[in-house]
């Protein structure tokens, strides 16, 4: 389980494919910290560290994760949003994150509002995910509170240290992002879609 709350931002500095699997490495500010077999959200998605050497660190994602997210338009050089799993008994400053992608959404406008950004997204409704105002959404593995809610979309508002310290500085407008819809939203959806 995650919070949502970025640690840190990494680099990618390799990719190589593997039949349908794709080995990711990265470079990071706590890449010594890191142990075998240790989770991390990257972007949202929670990917086992498999190999360390030196500063960098190496995941693999398999075909099923690569469909449902954004990893495979990475290459060397993108930058992406980095959290380890939350450790028992710690403070949950963010909100309950698993680190598995519902789905793709698409940055539909950016706009600067005296130090703060409005973001919005755009995602396929048919799909059952579901937002609401000032509920909980997790973009890019960042934990964020709905400003407005939709069918299909919905906007978030950015203070500068999440801008700052983060890959929102970089996210444009047509630009994919990967979504996980809160937990909690997912159970009463599909709950209430049985009693229909």
């Amino acid at each position: 389980m995650f919070t949502g709350i970025i640690e840190s931002i990494g680099e990618i500095v390799g990719v190589a494919q593997e039949g349908s699997n794709v080995h990711l490495t990265l470079r990071c500010a706590f890449t010594h910290e890191l142990k075998i077999d240790q989770s991390l959200a990257h972007d949202g998605v929670c990917l086992t560290v498999v190999a360390i050497n030196g500063d960098c660190y190496t995941v693999t994602a398999i075909d099923e994760t690569i469909k449902k997210s954004t990893l495979g338009s990475w290459a060397p050089g993108s930058i992406v949003n980095l959290e380890r799993a939350m450790p028992m008994g710690a403070r949950l400053d963010g909100h309950l994150v698993q680190g598995h992608v519902d789905q793709v959404g698409l940055c539909t406008s950016v706009s600067e509002e005296e130090g703060s950004w409005r973001y919005h997204f755009s995602f396929d409704a048919t799909k059952g995910n579901i937002t609401v105002e000032k509920g909980s959404i997790t973009v890019n593995g960042v934990s964020l509170t709905v400003v407005d809610s939709d069918q299909g979309g919905f906007s978030v508002a950015i203070i500068p240290y999440t801008h700052e310290h983060t890959n929102f500085h970089r996210l444009i407008t047509g630009q994919g992002v990967n979504l996980e819809f809160d937990v909690i939203g997912k159970y009463v959806a599909k709950l209430t879609q049985a009693y229909r």
